[in-house]
């Protein structure tokens, strides 16, 4: 059985709307048996990629999201399921004690995410979860990880095992458990509910100037709003208000996009790029042939070069309230 790992009514509001999953598929740019996969949650949309999907079925983002507040009950039900399934696999498993090894041995070495998944040949979502202790590892994909923090398969093993018997892996096991724990519980609980028994409020910033960029004046926010779960352990992060058209008109000029200058970007990202200390441009994040990223906005149409670019210039959108 494959791992369910975005659950999603892609394919019910498809079927709403009498499309055929080959005419998505080709809209989409995909193969049919990437949708299938897709529409089953065994595979997962970029960011960019969903709003795509949203756009084609004509239905809100958030639409296509399982949660208490708009799916049927059973569709709810079989997703907890599947989580406490999956929790089940992982404390038999042994696979908190190997993300927890593999995160306290990559900072060690000073490595970043990104750079350890590139190297094992895995996505950053896949060996986030990894760290996470939420799926499984291959041989294959133990040798790659091994390779890519420089150490043997059997040495690795040894190092996971002497941090485990020293108890110096039971803070990040802890401190996992709790963020995924939180992350599950908003893909289907009322997250306003949880967000409201939260004091901390994130400021919000942002006005668009005749180029449609947006400027940021820390000094004086404009409203403040409820810090999402995902982000209260985050102390630089930041709201913004969807104050241009640049990136079309699909999101609400009410959103409010929040930051997170930490996060990694990555091709389908969407990222606010600091062209000066208060001047920014929101650009939906591409990657070209040669695996350099650029930036587009429209109206009018801008390709934004960032090979040279200092790359902490640019600050992850990570969630998008609508």
């Amino acid at each position: 059985m494959e791992e369910i790992i975005f659950p999603n009514q892609i394919r019910m509001h498809r079927r709403l709307r009498g499309m055929p999953m080959q005419e998505l598929a080709d809209r989409l740019g995909v193969s049919l048996s990437a949708i299938s996969k897709i529409e089953k949650g065994y595979r997962r949309l970029n960011q960019e990629q969903l709003i795509q999907v949203a756009e084609l079925l004509d239905c809100a983002l958030q639409d296509l999201y399982v949660n208490e507040q708009n799916s049927q009950q059973e569709v709810v039900q079989a997703w907890k399921r599947e989580q406490e399934r999956r929790n089940k696999i992982n404390q038999t498993a042994g696979l908190k004690t190997l993300g927890a090894g593999l995160r306290h041995i990559r900072n060690e070495k000073g490595l970043t995410l990104m750079e350890v998944a590139e190297s094992a040949d895995m996505t950053l979502s896949v060996y986030h979860r990894i760290e996470m202790g939420q799926r499984e590892v291959s041989d294959k994909e133990y040798q790659n990880l091994a390779k890519a923090l420089s150490m043997t398969v059997e040495k690795l093993k040894e190092a996971i095992q002497k941090l485990e018997t020293e108890g110096r892996l039971e803070e990040i096991i802890e401190h996992n458990d709790t963020r995924y724990k939180v992350l599950n519980n908003a893909r289907y609980s009322n997250l306003a509910a949880l967000q409201e028994s939260e004091s901390i409020m994130l400021p919000v910033y942002g006005v668009s100037n005749a180029e449609g960029n947006i400027l940021i004046d820390r000094s004086s926010s404009f409203k403040e709003v409820s810090c999402p779960a995902q982000l209260i352990a985050k102390p630089d992060a930041y709201a913004v208000s969807l104050c241009t058209r640049r990136l079309g008109s699909l999101l609400s000029s009410r959103s409010v996009l929040f930051i997170d200058p930490n996060e990694v970007v990555s091709a389908g990202d969407i990222a606010l790029y600091y062209i000066s200390d208060s001047e920014t441009k929101l650009l939906s994040i591409r990657e070209d042939e040669n695996g350099q990223l650029y930036g587009l906005r429209w109206n009018p149409d801008e390709r934004v070069n960032l090979a040279n670019s200092d790359l902490p210039r640019l600050h992850k959108v990570v969630i998008i309230n609508l």
